[in-house]
């Protein structure tokens, strides 16, 4: 009897149970749905108008008050204007998320300037054609490794983004910031500039760099001005005759997408490429294999795996001969650790698993090396940095 009342006492209690977990599953939900749902978009109002510098501000603009080619009058239409800046980290585009083509004309029309310091093509596409639907002058500048530019687009019959790069490059040859590398320094500078075009399109007293554009060579040391070509009669955007009346779909219009990160290439079968999480097992069973890190040696001094046979894509390329008999000997080195008969399995890692899929078949292609023929060769999915993310917490990124 005591018995039976127990299990009708437990049974209860599931029910109970049950009920409260269903009761915590509606408001998790609930809760993600929430968590889901963009952020409302708070109206920007007008500055209103300004007929006189207060006392506080005569002091503070003083040095810019005195000059003759600003004066009160600039200095009042600095006091009442409104600029967008797409993009705000050094030249990235954390801002590409909010900036899509049904809210990026709504939000250009408010503003009385646009900045575009973002770091991918289809960006910089949008934010110009919606600077050119909107009537709105686009101070345009970008930085990579050493190097930067600068221009001014849409401003006063000046070309616009499309009348100079009227189709966009191939995916595959556009490189980004996350790929090569930039000194701070320079988008710094690039930045400084572009508020300097900027006030002074807002103060009336028009940008240098309208038609032109400035390049700026960290690494020398110099400055160089080349004059645009100017703006197309049959620009598909400020032409005679627009065929772009609204926006579109710019990433599949670039073939790539508005994001600064670097790109995700798919070169290989998933038979030929191996997670992260396989390859960790894998080394902890201790199976006889060879891992191949084909990142720049810049890299590879910023953090490397310690077990793994260094050479560069680069060398594979070009079918470097040193590299390949050091290659060569290390399969040889390996297969002499293995069980006799035992298939000696090639990994190859880079950063994010991009050249490391190129690597690959390179690799089934040599000829020079005749062991590789009879090898199972993988590259691994995601790279080091996957590594970090999913296996090694302590391992740097960059």
């Amino acid at each position: 009897m005591a018995a039976r009342e127990e299990v009708l006492a437990l049974q209860a209690e599931v029910a109970r149970r049950e009920e409260e977990l269903s009761s915590l599953k509606q408001r998790l939900a609930a809760a993600l749905s929430a968590e889901d749902e963009p952020a409302p978009r708070v109206p920007v109002s007008p500055l209103p108008p300004k007929a006189a510098l207060s006392r506080d501000e005569i002091l503070r603009y003083s040095r810019q008050l005195v000059l003759p080619e600003l004066g009160v009058h600039g200095q009042l239409r600095l006091a009442t204007a409104s600029v967008l800046v797409v993009g705000c980290g050094g030249l990235g585009c954390p801002l590409a998320q909010y900036l899509t083509p049904a809210t990026a004309l709504d939000l250009v029309r408010r503003y009385d300037v646009v900045a575009d310091c973002s770091d991918n093509v289809p960006t910089r596409y949008l934010v110009s054609d919606a600077c050119v639907l909107a009537g709105r002058p686009l101070v345009s500048a970008s930085a990579l490794r050493f190097e930067g530019q600068i221009t001014v687009y849409h401003y006063d019959g000046g070309p616009c983004y499309r009348c100079l790069f009227p189709q966009p490059p191939p995916a595959e040859t556009v490189t980004s910031c996350a790929d090569s590398g930039v000194l701070g320094v320079v988008t710094g500078i690039l930045g400084c500039l572009q508020a300097l075009e900027v006030l002074k399109i807002a103060a009336g007293m028009g940008p240098s760099y309208s038609g032109s554009l400035l390049l700026f060579d960290a690494l020398g040391g110099h400055f160089r001005c080349i004059r645009l070509r100017s703006r197309r009669p049959n620009c598909a955007a400020c032409g005679e005759r627009p065929t772009v009346t609204d926006l579109q779909d710019y990433e599949a219009f670039c073939g790539s997408s508005a994001t600064d990160k670097c790109r995700s290439l798919r070169l290989l079968s998933p038979e030929e490429r191996v997670s992260v999480s396989d390859y960790k097992r894998l080394l902890d069973s201790g199976s006889p294999h060879l891992l191949l890190d084909v990142r720049p040696q810049v890299e590879v001094d910023i953090c490397r795996l310690p077990h793994a046979l260094h050479i560069p894509l680069k060398h594979l390329e070009r079918r470097d001969g040193k590299s390949l008999k050091l290659l060569g000997e290390a399969i040889q080195e390996g297969k002499r650790g293995a069980q006799e008969g035992a298939a000696l399995p090639i990994y190859v890692i880079c950063k994010l698993g991009n050249d490391s899929q190129k690597a690959v078949k390179i690799l089934k292609s040599l000829t020079a090396i005749p062991e590789l023929g009879s090898l199972a060769v993988q590259d691994v999915v995601g790279g080091l940095m996957a590594w970090a993310a999913k296996i090694d917490e302590t391992f740097p990124q960059y």
